[in-house]
């Protein structure tokens, strides 16, 4: 145990995975053979929590008769319940210094390169998008001098292949990596330079449901049909407790559910988690009606004290936007929540602020640091209510929600949009390849 979790009078159970840091994170040394001369080496590991993403075991190995080394990396959390695919267009330096963690489950592509590697072909590993280029590069690098005098013909398209990863490395021609994992534990950063916050225009994500051959690679069982018995609506008055893990300890807990109705707007299902070991709390809310017909976009003039005190609703597929902050959070930076105005501003600040890890810490950027810091300052000075803004729900699925306090009237300060879905927004929603005309009966 570190001296600052002492201090604290926090147990080593408490605080497994500490966040990664160059200075406290403990790391464990266990003597292991080595797989090439056989002699004795040295297996390191370190148990870290990725900012914004998971808890990851990190191993290395090293041998000092040989110099043999080796990492991996491996999720120390479930495999999620959907398979999870990143696309990212690199375009410029910071793209190649992005954080990137691939599973042992994750298949790599990059097109413009040709380049292709197959899940469980490479341990996981957590490295940069340019070190990805260079591990390839230094596999490919390997033998060539014997190549050039047994094979000279593959010598020289190794050689050809090289130099054209070496032109993607100094940007000459930009290129996309996608990566497909279906345990769903990979994850792509966003660029050091750049608001966490922020919507990143150059990587996209979208979640697929696994075939059944996926699941069977997993180790996965299929889990029965729902029947309509269990779709009833008796449940509907009581609070449902479902035996789950803590997402910060990975203790045992329960995670409660209720399903309620929000006035002059539809069915919501409200689920709070509280774990008794560490004290973690969370919420969130999930929208019981499915996807609308068609996207909703809510702009709301917040005008004074009383317009803080409205009730919000913003579902796991809908985005936020303050134009006088210059601000746009993506679906994914928040989970879905029923909140007020004044709450989802005050979230909006604990996300960027207090429990963003990469802005403290002895490695962090100060110009980048004094950036957050000034942005929450503005943010302070909208909280107050002495200044007007403007609030922007955008949200695909329709299933957004600001209330209007002059209902069943219209409210003057409060203007509801609704608009056709692109075909981008349909393929993240999965809608594009799903069948919802009536079924043909044999």
């Amino acid at each position: 145990m570190s001296a600052k979790q002492e201090a604290n009078g926090v147990s080593p159970k408490e605080e497994f995975f500490q966040p990664l840091n160059a200075d406290d994170n403990e790391v464990t040394e266990i003597p292991s053979m080595c797989v090439s001369c056989f002699e004795q080496g040295l297996t390191k590991l370190m148990l870290t929590k990725i900012p914004f993403f998971k808890d990851v075991i990190i191993a290395s190995f090293s041998c000092s008769q040989c110099g043999f080394t080796n990492s991996e990396l491996s999720s120390a959390m479930e495999i999620s319940a959907v398979g999870v695919e990143f696309t990212l267009q690199v375009k410029n330096k910071s793209d190649l210094n992005r954080m990137v963690v691939k599973t042992d489950y994750a298949a790599l592509n990059i097109p413009e390169l040709e380049l292709e590697t197959p899940q469980r072909t490479q341990k996981g590993e957590v490295t940069t998008v340019e070190g990805i280029l260079t591990r390839v590069m230094t596999g490919l690098q390997q033998d060539q001098e014997r190549r050039k005098e047994e094979h000279p013909e593959i010598y020289e398209q190794i050689e050809k292949y090289l130099k054209k990863m070496e032109d993607a490395l100094a940007l000459k021609t930009p290129f996309t990596l996608k990566i497909r994992d279906i345990s769903g534990n990979s994850f792509i950063g966003g660029p050091p330079d750049i608001l966490s916050i922020v919507d990143d225009p150059q990587l996209t994500s979208r979640k697929f449901e696994r075939s059944k051959s996926e699941n069977e690679e997993l180790g996965l069982p299929d889990l029965p049909p729902v029947t309509e018995e269990d779709a009833e609506d008796g449940f509907k008055d009581e609070v449902l407790q479902i035996p789950t893990n803590c997402p910060e300890c990975n203790e045992p807990c329960f995670t409660k559910m209720k399903v309620t109705d929000i006035p002059f707007f539809k069915e919501v299902i409200i689920m709070a988690t509280d774990c008794d070991k560490c004290g973690c709390k969370s919420n969130e809310v999930k929208s019981g009606g499915g996807i609308e017909p068609k996207g909703k976009r809510m702009k709301l003039r917040v005008k004074s004290r009383e317009d803080f005190s409205r009730d919000v609703l913003k579902s796991e597929t809908c985005g936020i936007e303050i134009p006088e902050l210059q601000l746009e959070a993506g679906s994914h930076v928040f989970a879905g929540k029923f909140t007020t105005v004044e709450g989802l501003l005050s979230d909006i600040k604990k996300n960027l602020f207090e429990d963003n890890p990469i802005i403290s810490g002895d490695s962090v950027d100060p110009e980048f640091r004094n950036k957050v810091e000034t942005f929450c300052a503005e943010l302070d000075r909208l909280l107050t209510g002495e200044h007007e803004f403007t609030l922007v729900l955008d949200d695909p699925a329709g299933n957004c929600y600001i209330q209007n306090v002059y209902a069943p009237e219209e409210d003057p300060e409060l203007e509801t949009e609704l608009y056709e879905r692109t075909f981008e927004q349909n393929e993240e929603l999965g809608l594009n390849d799903m069948n919802v005309g009536p079924q043909e009966t044999s």
